[in-house]
């Protein structure tokens, strides 16, 4: 499960100014629109040219299951895309982005200090240079535990050590046992 990759898509998703199409015959209609064709959208989404055909003339209205999730989740990975990348930008540069979370939080220290990890609910608002790594990374085609990764050295130098004005010997924060997770732009 791509818990990061997901919430930071998700995050942009909130600033769509228009919602992505519903039904099945509208998103194969934008999907062939998208990608230039009805062969395009059938091998994209491993399904017959033919059955593209008849949902873009709306002959088939309810898709099975497993199709009706691979066609939401590339419609909405095309879903306006400047305004994706606008969202993105301005995250990036000014706004930074919010990251909500409940796990297990700890920290590698000098001896004598209580580094015990325990599970903690934070809401924090990360800088935009985190914004930008995060957003960087997933373009990259980062993992999930780079993304996690990224984000711990985040909350490392922003909830820990408060912007450098504490905990400055702490060496590693670890961030695992994910209950919840969720960004904001």
């Amino acid at each position: 499960m791509a818990m990061f990759g997901d919430g930071l898509d998700a995050a942009v998703q909130k600033s769509f100014t228009r919602p992505a199409p519903k039904n099945a015959g509208a998103q194969m209609r934008y999907l062939v629109k998208q990608m230039g064709g009805t062969k395009a959208v059938a091998q994209m989404l491993r399904v017959s040219q033919r059955t593209v055909e008849r949902y873009v003339k709306d002959q088939i209205k309810k898709p099975r299951p497993d199709l009706a999730a691979r066609l939401e989740r590339e419609v909405k990975a095309r879903w306006q895309p400047q305004i994706r990348a606008r969202a993105r930008a301005k995250a990036a540069s000014t706004g930074g982005i919010v990251i909500d979370t409940r796990a297990r939080l700890g920290y590698t220290a000098p001896i004598g200090t209580t580094d015990q990890d325990r599970i903690r609910h934070l809401t924090v608002a990360l800088p935009p240079q985190y914004a930008a790594r995060l957003f960087d990374a997933q373009e990259a085609g980062a993992s999930d535990q780079e993304l996690q990764e990224i984000a711990a050295d985040a909350l490392k130098e922003v909830y820990f050590q408060d912007n450098g004005r504490r905990a400055g010997s702490l060496e590693e924060v670890r961030f695992t046992d994910i209950e919840h997770l969720e960004f904001d732009l």
